[in-house]
Formats: C-alpha cells, structure tokens, sequence
C-alpha cells in the first residue's frame, strides 16, 4: 500500500473520530434537555422518557465502540500495523479498508467470523 493510501485513511478516520464526538455531544446535549424537561408527569410521560432515555445510552455505546474502533486504526497507522488482519496476519485489501476503514480482519477472517454467529443461532 502506498503513502498516499495511508494519507488519504488517516484523513479519513480523522473524519469520522471528529462525526462521532459530534454526534456523542449533540446527543448529550439532547439527553440533558430530556432531563431538564422532566416536570410531573404521568405514568405513560414517565415509560415514554425511561424509553427514550435507554435508546440514547444504546446510542452513545455504538458510538463509542465506534470510536474505540476509528481510535485504534489511526494507532495501527501510527506503528505501521494498519491493513495487517489481527487474527492470520493476511493483508486486508485496500477496497476493504475504504469501505470500512477501521477494519481489522480480512474477508477470510470475517466471513469464517460471522459464519461462527450463524451456526451458533
């Protein structure tokens, strides 16, 4: 892979680290206003709130995962481990990384992955 293809990745997940902290605090600041718009309310106010408070912490969970994730490929980047899979130590084709760029396993590895989740169903 060239350094152009690392440039252009890096800048990349520089994006998509920067979308996710946005997105994490507009939904804090969205949960926040949740919080203070709580006054007396009745029993169907109350599950609606308790509903719409669950589905926000699920939200900021994926979002952080997904940090953790873009945060770990820009290390890979950083000690020359980027586009290596972690599980046979394959290269993990350049299409793979533009499509997902904080991929860490080929498609070898990945599809024998999910294969795993579907048979244990």
């Amino acid at each position: 892979m060239s350094e152009d293809f690392y440039a252009e990745m890096e800048q990349l997940l520089r994006e998509q680290r920067r979308e996710i902290l946005e997105s994490i605090a507009s939904e804090d600041d969205d949960f926040r206003g949740m919080v203070n718009a709580m006054g007396i309310k009745d029993l169907g106010d109350i599950a609606a709130d308790d509903i719409a408070s669950k589905k926000m912490e699920a939200l900021n969970q994926h979002a952080a995962r997904r940090l953790q994730g873009v945060e770990a490929a820009l290390t890979r980047l950083k000690n020359g481990r980027y586009g290596v899979c972690v599980q046979c130590g394959a290269k993990i084709p350049e299409e793979r990384l533009r499509a997902i760029p904080s991929a860490v396993l080929c498609v070898t590895c990945k599809s024998g992955e999910e294969g795993l989740r579907r048979r244990a169903w």
